[in-house]
């Protein structure tokens, strides 16, 4: 999947004592009602982010992970998150050009004439 808009806040790295890496950043989506989207970077896709700026307008690759959580009390809870592998920068107001139409051919005028009379009869049986 992908989301796309414009980069409102990145974060800075965050480190688990286990070693786990991850980075968030927070899209602003493109629509009549934007809405801000955190995306979470994990481990070696936390350098994606590097060459962010707030603003800049982007195009993100994301996965959506669920996950299932049984608290104390034996309730079940489920999460979900957002995790991007790909960011593309969106250039302004960019949108494929249009492909133009190759110009139309001008229309050969009918003609009642043998187009071959000036060639020489062969011998070909067709």
């Amino acid at each position: 999947m992908e989301l796309q808009g414009t980069v409102k806040k990145v974060f800075e790295t965050q480190t688990f004592a286990s070693g786990f890496q991850k980075r968030e950043m927070i899209l602003l989506t493109q629509e009549q009602y934007p809405q801000p989207i955190s995306i979470e970077f994990l481990s070696d896709k936390i350098n994606l982010l590097d060459n962010l700026r707030e603003g800049d307008n982007v195009k993100i690759g994301i996965n959506i992970r669920g996950r299932e959580w049984t608290n104390p009390q034996g309730e079940v809870k489920y999460f979900n998150s957002i995790t991007g592998w790909r960011i593309e920068k969106a250039t302004e107001g960019a949108s494929p050009e249009p492909t133009q139409a190759a110009p139309a051919a001008q229309p050969v005028a009918a003609s009642n004439e043998n187009p071959f009379a000036d060639e020489e009869d062969d011998d070909l049986p067709f």
